[in-house]
């Protein structure tokens, strides 16, 4: 006999006619972290491989468009440290000394609205979070990136039309 495991899409729609439980965030969370260490570290690896030097470990969030309760993280490697945008999570890899750097999360869109909204709602569990949300909309986040990048801002030139 042939053992057969359910689809994702069979799974989604099992859930989706099921009755809402109350789930807390740090249940969702436990959940969708389970093998997030895992995967971190097969990127470092598989990244190794490919740059010779430092890099980063870029984590994109994406809920599936057809299954709204399917939620998956894509780890990607980059030579450059990325431009912050929503639902992403950054690391540094340094090779000299072998070290994985946090550097941040930034949220999916709706959240960041809620966060950035209603700041002395958030938990002092979530502050973190809110500073990471709050660094991401003032361009803190972005100086951070371009810092990283050796990318220098150059003030305007200006061009004075002085009559010969």
């Amino acid at each position: 006999m042939v053992n057969e495991r359910e689809t994702v899409g069979k799974l989604s729609s099992d859930l989706i006619v099921k009755p809402v439980e109350a789930e807390n965030s740090y249940e969702q969370m436990t959940e969708q972290l389970s093998d997030w260490d895992k995967n971190i570290f097969e990127c470092v690896d598989r990244c190794k491989k490919e740059y010779p030097g430092d890099f980063y470990i870029v984590v994109i969030t994406k809920k599936e468009k057809l299954m709204q309760n399917v939620i998956r993280n894509y780890f990607l490697g980059t030579f450059s440290c990325p431009t912050p945008t929503w639902d992403q999570t950054v690391y540094a890899y340094n090779r000299s000394d072998e070290s994985i750097d946090f550097l941040w999360t930034v949220p999916d869109k709706a959240t960041c609205f809620v966060f950035s909204n209603y700041k002395t709602l958030v938990a002092p569990s979530e502050h973190q979070l809110l500073k990471f949300v709050l660094d991401f909309e003032d361009g803190t986040l972005l100086e951070i990136a371009k810092k990283r990048n050796g990318e220098i801002e150059t003030p305007p030139v200006i061009v004075l039309d002085i009559p010969a």
